[in-house]
């Protein structure tokens, strides 16, 4: 379902004078529809890049990604924003939620840039991460957590083909991360998902059959 091939990306760096600096090097990567698989790796390693290339956030460099059958380093950013819409859910670290809309609207809105808004379904979800009580209520009005539950609805909303969870436990009480963490195995799983998350977290880890050292598939220039 996911299938990676000499993937590179870079940035120019201001300690080295502006010079371009590989953060990934991913010779060879692939994820089988529906697995579920978890990369440790520590912030700074490259891990949010990786999963803003797969979802088309960021242009490669080099390389390729498949993603269903579709060569996402082969498209436009405009139509790498709509397979991100219609096959993709992202789990931000840090939300991203719209600041102006309610939380409804926020996971009705983010469904409508795919197959189309479906309140019922939103309502459903939220109610599932516990928020049905907050339908109304703003991101700046929420908990930090009850903000990460809502981009956990709004990332399963359209029923995507791959989900991309970048620490999405990180902003929750133990107790709410293994509710959610749960929620979105459960969803993946009833959709046939994929899911790939990031995380240092020992006890989010422990809980994927699957579990890769990041370092062992990134291997940017000048690593040793």
């Amino acid at each position: 379902m996911l299938a990676i091939a000499d993937l590179a990306k870079g940035f120019a760096s201001p300690e080295v004078g502006g010079a371009r600096v590989e953060i990934v090097r991913i010779p060879r990567f692939a994820l089988s529809a529906g697995e579920h698989r978890a990369l440790r790796g520590e912030s700074g390693s490259g891990k949010t890049t990786f999963l803003h290339l797969i979802a088309g956030i960021l242009p490669a460099d080099e390389g390729r990604i498949e993603l269903d059958g579709v060569v996402v380093t082969e498209l436009s950013e405009s139509r790498r924003d709509r397979l991100r819409a219609e096959k993709i859910g992202y789990i931000f670290q840090t939300f991203n939620l719209l600041q102006g809309y309610t939380v409804l609207e926020n996971v009705t809105l983010g469904m409508s840039f795919g197959p189309g808004a479906d309140r019922a379904r939103a309502k459903s979800l939220l109610e599932r991460v516990g928020l049905g009580h907050r339908l109304d209520h703003f991101p700046r009005q929420l908990s930090s957590g009850q903000q990460q539950r809502v981009a956990v609805a709004r990332a399963l909303a359209n029923r995507p083909k791959l989900v991309l969870a970048d620490e999405p436990t990180g902003n929750l009480d133990r107790r709410h991360a293994d509710e959610s963490l749960a929620l979105i195995r459960e969803a993946c799983r009833e959709a046939g998902a994929g899911l790939l998350l990031v995380s240092h977290d020992e006890d989010v880890l422990a809980k994927f059959e699957t579990v890769q050292a990041f370092a062992d598939i990134n291997r940017p220039a000048g690593r040793t």
